[in-house]
């Protein structure tokens, strides 16, 4: 076994590995840029080694610097995470002839599987199913135009080593294509430093699984079960579950074993993963194989038990798998979220800056569920422009499905960010929504359920109530802190009014309140509803914890001018508790009106300017493109709204802009 390994990888991952090395008495390294200087994995690590610049080109995608790093610290072996240099065939050989070990798949299998172009040629020599598409090297967008012509639409292009919604467009006319080529080929050679792309047919209302594989060295591989990944935006996915709610047993084992037919036939040695299309009706087509873990990985392992970096790590010591596939069991349900820097009300656009509050919910067993986040920041720490935005990847594991959505739904309630804009509301809409709590999935999910974009729901019937009880509960403490104020001229004589009116925004609902037992309240209602209400939520605390009803309830809170804003459970409400008489008045309060934005293209979020594709003087149609603003390794174009005339361009190519900067002016 290893006495020391480096982890060429950053956030999450290397702070996931850094536990389990640590755990099996291992030392660790961790590599980082400018950006990553004061990083959790930095921290957690035993040593640390300064590779380059914040961008991932000139440092955790250059090899050479990973490689003197080992030999700075003598690290026996290095763990690539995902990303990054995990696919790279040119990795493990570098590795190799400096005598260090790679932990992961041999070179020979990297090449054969891990890229996309040449796995699918493997796939089809092998008489392995796979979704039609043109499998050679596009070198123009004239030519994609052609082959996606050929094909039929809709087609998908993506880049040849990439992975994570990277370099991948789909396309649905020629102009697309063209448009999709461009950006795919940038977007790789961005993030892998390999700009080759390739186009499939994309098959419609599609369901995404895939197998979770071990091997060694000694010719073993297993599958560990599926996970589902259907619930997707942008290709990059969001919410992803072990087992699969498709599948049967018959399925499960067909995909497993022709799953491991197709490791054996390149060598395979390590953990990877083989993606299938699946259809409604369980029929599957090959996609690809990804060489390296997962993101998602941590949902087979709740449900297997198993931890698949310590798996990783022993296979590449030259240990046999401590397990055949008879001894694989399936326990139970898992579901992740993941956490991600981008705001949802403005198009999913990436957010950057400082996290000032980061309250993940406590990790552990809670009743019959076990939570656990895995993450890679910290309270205080920085949210990069540089990398990818995830957070976190919050996991609930339960003895069935529903009961993981449930603990998923709770825990969502119970993190608290600030300081940055996050998806946990939209999490906690998806988990609330029927045809997820159904398993009615597809990869369109989100396009079909929420065409519109996302918006935080107002609270209805019970959950207006339960709000405006938990505001009135926050509002009563309130006044109890007052009464405790010393130096008061009649302190005895200071009574609060039991008769409330809640505001939830625009929405008035009366209610009393009364003394509850233990400190709490009772929140009697006009209809006759009485919710007793209690909890030891103090002021200041970001999640207001407790009991509404009898029922467990966890709620964000934020201050805001004469109240609070409360989310939770998929609904959000500004809060403002009045007695009857203020109600009055504050319904005779003038509103203010927000002025327009202006005739200015403003960049809806920290990014770095890529190009400027207009000048001043010219007319713009609605719909063309303006500028492609790059943040996060994701390429944004921004098209006119509406016919224009630019007057003036106030940004340039290679600016980093803060959100709501200008880009241009219409005339």
């Amino acid at each position: 076994m290893f006495s020391k390994i480096l982890i060429a990888n950053r956030g999450e991952i290397a702070c996931r590995v850094i536990k389990t090395a640590r755990r099996l008495g291992i030392k660790t390294v961790a590599v980082f840029s400018d950006a990553d200087r004061d990083a959790l994995h930095v921290e957690m690590a035993d040593e640390s080694v300064h590779i380059g610049p914040a961008q991932a080109a000139q440092s955790y995608l250059v090899i050479d610097r990973i490689v003197e790093a080992c030999r700075q610290t003598g690290a026996e072996a290095v763990h690539p995470g995902y990303g990054f240099l995990s696919e790279r065939e040119a990795f493990p050989l570098a590795l190799e002839a400096a005598g260090i070990t790679f932990i992961g798949p041999n070179a020979r299998a990297i090449a054969a599987m891990g890229d996309k172009i040449e796995s699918k040629k493997a796939a089809a020599a092998a008489n392995v199913s796979t979704v039609p598409g043109y499998l050679g090297i596009i070198d123009s967008p004239e030519k994609a135009v052609t082959i996606a012509d050929e094909i039929g639409y809709p087609v998908m292009i993506k880049a040849s080593a990439g992975g994570g919604g990277k370099g991948m467009r789909i396309a649905h006319s020629a102009d697309e294509v063209a448009e999709g080529f461009a950006r795919a080929t940038s977007e790789a050679a961005s993030s892998f430093g390999d700009d080759r792309v390739f186009v499939e047919k994309f098959i419609t209302d599609p369901r995404h699984v895939e197998i979770q594989l071990i091997g060694d060295k000694h010719g073993n591989v297993v599958y560990l079960g599926e996970r589902e990944c259907s619930i997707q935006r942008r290709n990059q996915k969001v919410l992803e579950e072990a087992p699969s709610p498709l599948l049967d047993e018959a399925t499960r084992r067909a995909m497993g074993e022709q799953s491991v037919a197709l490791a054996k036939a390149v060598g395979y040695d390590s953990a990877g993963t083989v993606e299938f299309v699946a259809g409604q009706d369980r029929s599957f087509f090959f996609l690809e194989m990804n060489t390296r873990l997962q993101v998602e990985h941590p949902v087979t392992e709740m449900v297997t038990g198993l931890d698949l970096v310590e798996l990783m790590i022993r296979v590449a010591a030259g240990e046999r798998l401590p397990i055949t596939q008879a001894d694989v069991k399936l326990d139970g349900w898992a579901v992740e979220s993941r956490v991600y820097a981008e705001d949802p009300t403005r198009g999913f656009l990436p957010s950057t800056g400082r996290l000032v509050t980061y309250r993940p919910p406590a990790e552990g067993r809670s009743g019959a569920a076990t939570v656990r986040n895995d993450t890679g920041v910290y309270e205080g720490g920085e949210i990069s422009i540089f990398y990818d935005p995830m957070i976190a990847k919050l996991v609930t594991h339960a003895p069935t499905r529903a009961e993981a959505i449930a603990a998923q739904s709770t825990a969502l309630d119970a993190f608290a960010i600030e300081g940055i804009r996050h998806n946990i509301p939209f999490l906690s809409a998806l988990m609330a929504h029927p045809r997820w709590r159904d398993g009615a999935l597809s990869t369109g999910f989100i396009a079909e359920e929420f065409p519109d974009g996302f918006a935080e729901k107002a609270p209805e019937g019970e959950a207006a109530s339960t709000i405006a009880a938990v505001a009135a509960s926050i509002d009563h403490l309130l006044n109890e802190r007052k009464r405790g104020i010393s130096g008061q001229r009649r302190p005895n004589a200071v009574r609060f009014e039991r008769e409330r009116v809640v505001m939830l925004d625009a929405q008035a609902v009366p209610l009393t309140v009364e003394d509850g037992e233990g400190g709490g309240i009772v929140a009697a209602f006009g209809s006759g509803e009485r919710i007793a209400v209690a909890s030891t939520w103090t002021p200041g605390e970001p999640v207001w914890t407790g009991t509404v009803g009898g029922r467990v309830l966890s709620v964000q809170v934020r201050p805001v001018p004469n109240g609070v804003r409360l989310s939770g459970g998929a609904v959000a409400a500004t809060a403002r508790v009045y007695t009857r008489r203020e109600a009055e008045l504050a319904a005779l309060m003038p509103e203010k009106v927000a002025s327009g934005a202006g005739k200015a293209l403003l960049c809806p979020m920290p990014g770095l300017v890529k190009s400027i594709a207009v000048s001043a003087g010219q007319d713009v149609k609605a719909g063309e493109p303006l500028a492609v603003v790059e943040a996060m390794k994701m390429e944004n174009v921004l098209r006119a709204e509406r016919d224009a005339t630019i007057a003036k361009v106030v940004a340039k190519e290679g600016d980093s802009l803060a959100v709501d900067a200008v880009i241009l002016e219409f005339a």
